[in-house]
């Protein structure tokens, strides 16, 4: 009894470190697979600040609770299933449907940069957001779940393409995890944002000199924060879009643009040593975010033409 016993102990601390080296798999996946979607993360950092804009503060930490909640439900309700199956029995589609992804993250940011250079990104005055009532803050939470519902879906196609070789029950608690991991990131820091002005106006009130001092330069810091941020969604959406499309089209068979940027990485960060690896980094982000914008101005101005031309067509 007392060998049964100690063999059956053995056996349960056998399954202990498998289990254990499996969590370990499975938490190195998830990290690679979240590392993979930084860009996307980046640009949905960016864009949800805007939703929460004009509210009353006491309204902007609901709001944002909202917001989270919607997009953790689209993760794991209506992307991860979604996702599993065409992994499961139709995978050829899942590099196709990352270069639909690809194609629009290009398109937001060429669209972006051609509203900056037109102007026509500037806001009209308008009343505050806080003076609309409770519709219109309905109707903001569920502009920003549907806004996020695309960057969502691209986050989670880009995390099980990382991981596309494990098993399905590996892929599916794999992008559980990226699912939450991701969700409680970027909200947590969206909400640190949005509320950075108010811990700023607090520091600001009290009786420190240090305090005061920090609480202005929070306040008077935190435009400045918004708009870097704004501008690396911007760049964060063309690199990950063309760099998508580069994949994408290698994958498929043609080799030819992908070749070129390697050869790039060959020809500039050959013989520099210990800082090769970075600057081939660079001249592949770089590449990717050219490919980017070149293929998004493209859609851009498909965008902005077609219907000029159905317009022209109706006078």
């Amino acid at each position: 009894m007392a060998g049964g016993l100690a063999a059956l102990l053995d056996d349960i601390a056998a399954l202990a470190r498998i289990a254990a080296a499996s969590v370990d798999d499975i938490g190195a996946a998830a990290g690679r697979a979240s590392a993979k979607a930084v860009g996307v993360v980046i640009d949905d950092t960016a864009v949800t600040p805007r939703y929460v804009h004009g509210f009353t503060a006491n309204r902007e930490l609901p709001m944002i609770r909202k917001i989270a909640a919607g997009s953790l439900r689209n993760k794991l309700v209506f992307i991860l299933p979604a996702i599993l199956l065409l992994s499961q029995f139709l995978p050829w589609l899942l590099t196709p449907i990352l270069m639909v992804g690809g194609l629009y993250l290009s398109y937001e940011g060429a669209e972006k940069l051609y509203e900056y250079v037109t102007g026509h990104h500037k806001e009209k005055t308008a009343a505050p957001a806080a003076a609309k009532g409770e519709d219109h803050e309905k109707t903001m939470v569920s502009g920003a779940i549907r806004t996020d519902f695309i960057l969502s879906a691209e986050i989670m196609v880009i995390a099980l393409n990382e991981v596309a070789d494990e098993p399905l029950l590996n892929r599916a608690i794999i992008l559980v995890v990226v699912a939450l991991a991701i969700t409680l990131l970027v909200y947590g820091v969206v909400a640190l944002i949005v509320k950075m002005d108010d811990i700023g106006l607090s520091l600001a009130k009290r009786d420190s000199a240090g305090s005061q001092k920090v609480g202005r330069l929070l306040v008077k810091g935190m435009p400045k924060v918004l708009a870097v941020l704004s501008v690396v969604g911007v760049v964060a959406m063309l690199w990950v879009g063309g760099h998508i499309l580069l994949v994408g089209v290698d994958d498929l068979g043609w080799h030819a643009p992908y070749e070129l940027v390697h050869h790039l990485e060959e020809a500039i960060a050959g013989g520099l040593g210990a800082l090769s690896g970075f600057v081939t980094w660079l001249v592949n982000t770089l590449s990717s975010a050219v490919v980017g914008l070149v293929v998004g101005a493209v859609v851009v101005v498909v965008m902005h033409l077609v219907p000029r031309k159905k317009k022209d067509a109706a006078h």
